[in-house]
């Protein structure tokens, strides 16, 4: 695996476009080559050659093995819009060693709209910070793609999660089907993540959330420390972390499961990772459920 695809290699990488470039052209160049046509187009079927037909899309090997001309035929896809989805609450400040979840946010999100723009994809960034939403509008060029990593860049979270406004208006978009793909932590105090995600599946769009936890956070792990504070409240708590590890493990896994099996009531692509964790198979669950969508 290329050392490009540890996230703490991709921190040290100052410019987020050239960090998401080296991420999925690393990427891709594992992917087998026949699962990935270019330019929209994704194998369908074969059928018998007919005069006319363009013999570039004769298939030499089905040929060799049949005595037979058959031609590949291919299904376009439909471009789509792409919103990534950003939670910019204070939380997102939790670090573990050099670097928080809103750093990996950052660069999961360079990398999906990266991979998106390169699919021919529109795409747009919507960032909820406290008692609003910066929002950006699919679009399908690299210029407004440059301009997507730069908000992305300064993003410096802040507050609690939005609180529900508007939702169902900003997200409702054209008549079309869209994806999308929100990286969060899923820290909330009264369910407003919970509302959020209840209104994109009133508006029968895919959804996918990326759960953004660290390392130290699912182990109990935090070397030297015994108080501990609450960044959107600012509330504080003492804890004995030897005592209270085996239980507090117990009951993370449990909240985990509940979270994913809400998600699946509700219909809504759910992943789990860590901050500690490559890029890579992030990226290959983003392809997996996009080869999913059918407009």
């Amino acid at each position: 695996m290329s050392k490009l695809l540890n996230p703490k290699v991709l921190m040290a990488i100052k410019e987020l476009s050239l960090s998401a470039k080296m991420t999925i052209d690393g990427f891709m160049s594992g992917i087998n080559k026949s699962t990935i046509k270019g330019g929209g187009l994704e194998f369908s079927q074969y059928r018998s050659y007919q005069p006319g037909d363009d013999l570039r899309s004769l298939d030499w090997k089905m040929f060799a093995r049949s005595d037979r001309y058959y031609i590949r035929e291919s299904e376009v896809e439909t471009n789509i819009g792409v919103r990534i989805l950003i939670d910019a609450s204070a939380s997102m400040n939790h670090s573990d060693g050099d670097f928080t979840k809103i750093d990996y946010a950052k660069y999961l999100g360079a990398s999906l709209a990266y991979l998106a723009n390169l699919q021919g994809d529109a795409i747009g960034l919507y960032v909820f910070k406290n008692s609003g939403i910066f929002s950006m509008t699919p679009k399908q060029d690299f210029q407004h793609l440059a301009r997507l990593f730069y908000q992305l860049e300064n993003i410096n979270p802040e507050g609690e999660f939005t609180k529900p406004i508007h939702d169902k208006e900003l997200f409702a978009g054209t008549q079309k089907r869209e994806l999308l793909i929100f990286v969060t932590d899923l820290y909330q105090t009264n369910d407003e993540i919970t509302q959020l995600l209840d209104t994109l599946n009133t508006l029968r769009h895919e959804v996918v959330v990326f759960h953004v936890v660290s390392r130290n956070e699912l182990d109990l792990d935090f070397k030297g420390y015994t108080t501990f504070e609450d960044l959107e409240t600012g509330e504080t708590i003492q804890i004995d972390q030897a005592k209270a590890r085996t239980e507090y493990k117990a009951k993370f896994t449990s909240y985990l499961e509940e979270t994913r099996m809400k998600m699946l009531d509700r219909r809504i692509f759910y992943r789990t990772i860590s901050t500690d964790e490559p890029l890579e198979q992030a990226l290959r669950d983003f392809l997996k459920q996009r080869s999913k969508l059918r407009i």
